[in-house]
Order: structure tokens, then C-alpha cells, then sequence
């Protein structure tokens, strides 16, 4: 594993530890669902994704509010010499895929639909 991936992977845990107990948004779920470092290690982008989806603005203005807050857990945590600049980012993939979920339902009950008119054609 590359000293990239590890510490994405590193940083992924320690973070999303670290929201779940200091980043507050009442009736929300913050999830962080990947940190990706530049080449140069200065630079994080931080993938989340939140339930329930209306609050993503919300959860998106706490975490940069709280992302200096979020450095010193990070600093006091991790041996790092520096910890890379945090760029948050949300993460639709969750969101797209329970729209693709919801649309192949749709589909699904449709076409079950169309067969059991063609039953009742059939058997007349």
C-alpha cells in the first residue's frame, strides 16, 4: 500500500471518529466516505455523505466551521509532521444510488404490472 493510500485510510477513520463526537447537526448523520490526498500530501479532499439529504447545507457549514477544530484532534492523534488542508466535499453516491434503487423498483413493478394485464388477456 502506498504512503498515500495509507494515509488516506488513516486520516478516513480518525475523521470520521472525530465527527461523529464533536461535528453536532441535530437529526443528522454525517458520514465520511473518502479522503483522497494530493501527490504533494498538502491537500485533502474529504468525502461525506449526510442523512437525511435536505441538511446537506447545514452539515456542510459545520464542518468547514469546525475544520480547524478538526485539525488539533488530528494533530494531537496522528505522528504527522503536517496535517494536509482539509477541502470538504460532498458525496451524491449514496443519494444517486437510491434514486437508481427507486428507479429500477419503478421499472420492476411496471413490468409486473404489464404481465399480469397480458395474464388476464390471455385468459379470456
Amino acid at each position: 500500500m502506498a504512503k498515500a493510500d495509507k494515509l488516506n485510510e488513516l486520516l478516513r477513520e480518525e475523521l470520521a471518529m472525530a465527527v461523529n463526537r464533536e461535528v453536532i447537526v441535530p437529526n443528522t448523520l454525517i458520514t465520511i466516505t473518502f479522503v483522497e490526498c494530493s501527490p504533494d500530501l498538502k491537500q485533502a479532499r474529504i468525502g461525506f455523505s449526510v442523512l437525511p439529504d435536505n441538511m446537506t447545507g447545514s452539515a456542510i457549514r459545520k464542518l468547514d466551521s469546525s475544520t480547524s477544530q478538526l485539525v488539533g484532534i488530528l494533530r494531537n492523534r496522528l505522528r504527522l509532521r503536517k496535517i494536509p488542508h482539509l477541502i470538504w466535499e460532498f458525496d451524491a453516491t449514496e443519494k444517486e444510488a437510491s434514486n437508481i434503487e427507486r428507479l429500477i423498483a419503478q421499472a420492476n413493478a411496471e413490468d409486473d404490472e404489464e404481465e399480469l394485464a397480458e395474464d388476464d388477456l390471455n385468459k379470456m
